[in-house]
C-alpha cells in the first residue's frame, strides 16, 4: 500500500523557487493542517492574524515529545534571544533592547543610508551589469547594522556565510552534516561577538553595542550571555531579512513592468510600495508558536504543547482577504500595510522601521537612477523555506 503524497512538502523540487501554488492549495483544501511530522500549519489570513495576537509560547521546552521536539533540541544552546523567550524574560529583554533601538534613532539614519545606497549605485553604474545581491541588497543592511552596533571592519564573505548558516536554525533540517556546520558557525560567531563585547566594555563608544552594555531598566542589565544573544539576533536578523526585502522588491518590479513605470511616475507611492513588497513576497515566510493549552481554529482543536507554524507568506496572498488580485503586485493597494510580514503581538519585529527605511531608500533611488534597469539572466533562489529570497539577481542598467 503506497502512502498518500504529503499535502505540504517544502522539500519538493521547485518549492522554494515558488511556494505560492502549494500555499493556495492548502488554503483551499486544509487551511488548518495537521502535518504527519507532528506540527500544525495555518495558512489563511484571518487565522494567522488571530494566532499572532494570541498569548502563546515560543519556548521549545514546552513541546510534547516527538520529532519536532527532537529537532528543536539540537539548537537549545542558541535559544537565548528575545525571539525565543516568553514573559517575563521576553518583556525584560525587549524593553532593554528597545531603549536603544528607538524609532527616532532609526529615522535619523536616513542620510547615512542614502549615502551608502548612492555609493553602491555609482559602482553599479560603472559596472553596467551586476548581481544586485552582492552589489546592493546585502551590503546596505549589513553596513548599516554594523555601523549601528559599532562592529569593527569584518570579512563580509565570512559574515554572510556564518549568518546564512545560523538562520538555517529557523528551517526544518534533516541533514546531520548541516547540524554540525551550524554548530561550528554558532561557535565562531559567538567568539567574534564575545571579542567585540569585551573590547566595547573596555572602550565604550557612541554606538548601539556600547548602549546595550550600559542600558539599565529598574536596576536590571543584560547578562553576558543575554547580551551576546541579542547582539547576534540584531546583527544577523538586521541584514538577512532586509536582503530578501530589497531583492524581492526589485525582482517583483522587474516582473511587473507596469508597476515599475508607476513607481517612476508616482514617487509618492514609495512608502506604500514597500508595504506591497512585504505583502507580495514576505522576507520571512513563516513564524512559529507553541500552544500552552488546547487552541481552537475554526472547527479544529490543536492540542496543548504543540508546535504550530503560521504561514505569513500564505496569509499575505489569501484571496478571501486581499481579493481576486492577491497574487498580483499593486503598489497603490490601499490596505497593503495590513500584511503580517513583521509578525504580530508581543513578538512584532523590533527592526520593522529600519527594514522599511532601507528598502524605501534603496529601491526608490535604484529605479530613479537607472531607467533601463532590467533582468540580465536567471534568478537563483537561496533554497530556504523560511528566510526565502533570491541568492543571485543579475541585472543590467
Amino acid at each position: 500500500m503506497t502512502e498518500a503524497p504529503l499535502l505540504f512538502n517544502p522539500f519538493e523540487p521547485g518549492f522554494t523557487d515558488d511556494p505560492y501554488p502549494a500555499y493556495r492549495l492548502l488554503r483551499q483544501t486544509d487551511p488548518v493542517h495537521e502535518h504527519p511530522f507532528g506540527f500544525w500549519l495555518l495558512t489563511a489570513y484571518d487565522d494567522v492574524a488571530a494566532f499572532l495576537r494570541a498569548r502563546l509560547s515560543v519556548d521549545d521546552r514546552l513541546l510534547a515529545p516527538g520529532p519536532v521536539r527532537d529537532q528543536r533540541e539540537q539548537f537549545r544552546r542558541d535559544r537565548r534571544s528575545m525571539l525565543d523567550r516568553d514573559p517575563p524574560d521576553h518583556t525584560r529583554l525587549r524593553s532593554l533592547v528597545s531603549k536603544v533601538f528607538t524609532p527616532r534613532q532609526v529615522a535619523a539614519l536616513e542620510p547615512e543610508i542614502t549615502h551608502v545606497v548612492d555609493a553602491a549605485l555609482d559602482d553599479i553604474a560603472d559596472a553596467g551589469s551586476v548581481d544586485l545581491i552582492s552589489a546592493l541588497a546585502f551590503p546596505l543592511p549589513f553596513t548599516v547594522i554594523s555601523r549601528m552596533l559599532g562592529m569593527p571592519p569584518a570579512d563580509h564573505a565570512l559574515i554572510r556565510e556564518l549568518s546564512g548558516l545560523l538562520v538555517r536554525t529557523l528551517e526544518p533540517i534533516g541533514d546531520p552534516q548541516l547540524f554540525e556546520e551550524i554548530g561550528k558557525a554558532s561557535e565562531r560567531m559567538d567568539t567574534l561577538i564575545g571579542e567585540v563585547i569585551a573590547h566595547k566594555r573596555a572602550n565604550p563608544a557612541d554606538d548601539l553595542l556600547s548602549s546595550l552594555i550600559a542600558v539599565e531598566h529598574q536596576g536590571d542589565r543584560l547578562t553576558d550571555d543575554e547580551l551576546a544573544a541579542q547582539v547576534v539576533l540584531l546583527y544577523v536578523a538586521g541584514h538577512e531579512t532586509t536582503v530578501n526585502l530589497i531583492a524581492g522588491g526589485v525582482l517583483a518590479l522587474l516582473r511587473h513592468p507596469e508597476q515599475l513605470a508607476l513607481l517612476r511616475t508616482r514617487p509618492d507611492l514609495s512608502g506604500n510600495a514597500v508595504e506591497e513588497f512585504l505583502r507580495y513576497d514576505s522576507p520571512v515566510q513563516q513564524t512559529r508558536r507553541i500552544t500552552t493549552e488546547p487552541y481552537t481554529v475554526r472547527d479544529q482543536v490543536i492540542p496543548a504543547n504543540t508546535f504550530v507554524v503560521a504561514s505569513l507568506a500564505s496569509a499575505n496572498r489569501d484571496e478571501r482577504f486581499w481579493g481576486p488580485d492577491a497574487d498580483r503586485l499593486r503598489l497603490d493597494r490601499e490596505n497593503a500595510r495590513e500584511h503580517v510580514s513583521f509578525g504580530g503581538g508581543r513578538h512584532h519585529c523590533l527592526g520593522a522601521a529600519l527594514a522599511r527605511l532601507e528598502a524605501r531608500v534603496a529601491i526608490e533611488r535604484l529605479v530613479r537612477r537607472f531607467p533601463r534597469l532590467a533582468l540580465n539572466g536567471e534568478v537563483e533562489w537561496n533554497g530556504r523555506i523560511n528566510l526565502r529570497g533570491p541568492d543571485r539577481l543579475p541585472v543590467a542598467v
